[in-house]
């Protein structure tokens, strides 16, 4: 056995132990790690094709997510950039049919399921046109671009029937469901408050992507994709970098809280946060952008059957100056401990209080005289056993996802296997939707300045 380490349990396959992420102020010897079981179970009994509106980076990336289920099969693409529709003849076949029309995609009856990964300004209209039409879908995080949209598809969906699954993936995650039993078992006791951030320190992360050469009203059909102005000026940063405007988009709130809400109402049980405050600013990134590029978040969740009372402090920076470009940390807080997400993992720390509160250090005991202070000590002392001045402190556990793991497959294989079926989806248009709005409720408290009052329960305003 490892002298670095006080034991390694690996509760899966051998040969999965990964080395443990940089842990400040704890020994390696102190830590636990232990590889989370998986096994990843296919399925092929029928073919599933699908269809495909949006191939930009989330578009191209679902598409070679999906086609890994094994008898996924693409079918079709649609995007509103000519460029895109020849990269996907280019990497899918020049048979592949592709339109700059969603509809004409929609129609077709050889295609089953429908993944829509366009800009937030369109998610409802193809989702539920999508559903009617008697296709499944998936569709891209955040549900909706404001509240009434995201009434009508969660509508759409009870009424239609079909599987609806909203691509926040790390609901689907191993890592999660693990950190959701651990905290249904009171590892860390009562919940009091959560800090969940994502930050960025480039420009890619901050949405300035790669243009193409060719841009031009020729090749983007401009007027379509600005749905509520399609008599706008033509801009071709605002079809770019839709995500940095709110004609378009949902800012960092509607991006990036979206996926701290999803992971913490997974694991809470939560419906979301009565009261919801957010500020920011325009910090770094002066490129015309309309939204944020720093925001910060304070939700307070009551206490409901499932959880307790608890805060949650939201933040995203596109200019953290961090060690890494892409950084994402989450903490839950409890009375007897934490857990603290990140590098593919968790990390588990209990600490129940002792009974008794102590004395001496920073107290006022040595402000009074000292035989009042013996009476103090002897009264302390006959109250309290020397257990129950002793904090129960237990060895810290780090439980890893194998080498390889991908929750963005899982998630995927989550949704084929619904279609297959019939069985529910894990994130759902209720569950996208109640994750989605406490987001857009930041958006409008930064923008109006005020704070939001929230029924998650009921979804509505108050």
């Amino acid at each position: 056995m490892s002298t670095r380490r006080r034991f390694l349990r690996n509760l899966g396959n051998a040969g999965l132990l990964l080395p443990l992420a940089s842990l400040a102020n704890i020994p390696d010897h102190e830590i636990e790690q232990r590889i989370i079981p998986y096994e990843r179970r296919y399925s092929a009994n029928d073919v599933i094709r699908i269809g495909v509106v949006g191939f930009g980076i989330m578009g191209l990336n679902n598409t070679r997510t999906a086609l890994k289920v094994p008898g996924v099969e693409l079918a079709a693409v649609c995007d509103l950039y000519k460029g895109r529709l020849e990269r996907a003849k280019e990497l899918y076949g020049a048979n592949l049919f592709t339109t700059q029309n969603f509809s004409e995609l929609l129609d077709r009856k050889d295609i089953d399921a429908v993944i829509v990964a366009t800009s937030d300004n369109w998610h409802d209209v193809i989702a539920i046109e999508a559903m009617r039409k008697g296709k499944a879908v998936y569709c891209e995080k955040p549900l909706m671009q404001n509240i009434d949209q995201g009434v009508a598809m969660v509508k759409a969906q009870k009424e239609t029937g079909k599987p609806m699954q909203v691509g926040s993936q790390r609901i689907s995650s191993i890592v999660y469901a693990k950190a959701k039993e651990l905290y249904q078992q009171g590892e860390i006791g009562t919940l009091n408050c959560i800090e969940a951030s994502f930050d960025r320190h480039d420009a890619l992360g901050a949405w300035q992507y790669t243009m193409p050469l060719d841009i031009s009203p020729d090749t983007v059909d401009w007027k379509r994709f600005n749905r509520h102005n399609p008599k706008a000026a033509f801009d071709p940063k605002q079809f770019f970098w839709w995500r940095n405007y709110r004609e378009h988009g949902t800012g960092v709130a509607g991006d990036l809280f979206v996926h701290l809400l999803t992971g913490i109402h997974f694991i809470t049980g939560s419906h979301g946060p009565s009261r919801i405050f957010a500020s920011g600013d325009t910090s770094y990134w002066k490129d015309g952008r309309n939204v944020p590029d720093v925001m910060t978040g304070v939700m307070e969740y009551k206490a409901t059957p499932q959880h307790p009372a608890f805060q949650v402090l939201l933040k995203v920076n596109f200019a953290s100056g961090g060690e890494r470009p892409d950084d994402s940390r989450i903490r839950f807080y409890g009375s007897d401990g934490s857990i603290d997400f990140g590098g593919g993992g968790i990390q588990v720390y209990r600490n129940k209080l002792a009974k008794a509160p102590g004395y001496g250090g920073w107290d006022a005991m040595d402000t009074y005289p000292k035989a009042m202070q013996e009476q103090i000590i002897a009264a302390y002392n006959k109250r309290w056993s020397d257990a129950d001045k002793k904090n129960d402190c237990k060895e810290v556990i780090k439980f890893q996802a194998p080498q390889g793991y991908n929750e963005h497959l899982d998630h995927h294989m989550n949704f084929f296997e619904a279609v297959r079926t019939g069985k529910p989806v894990i994130e759902d248009a209720l569950f996208g939707f109640r994750a989605a709005a406490p987001c857009l409720l930041a958006n409008e408290s930064y923008f109006q300045g005020k704070v939001m009052h929230w029924d998650g329960m009921d979804r509505k305003l108050l």
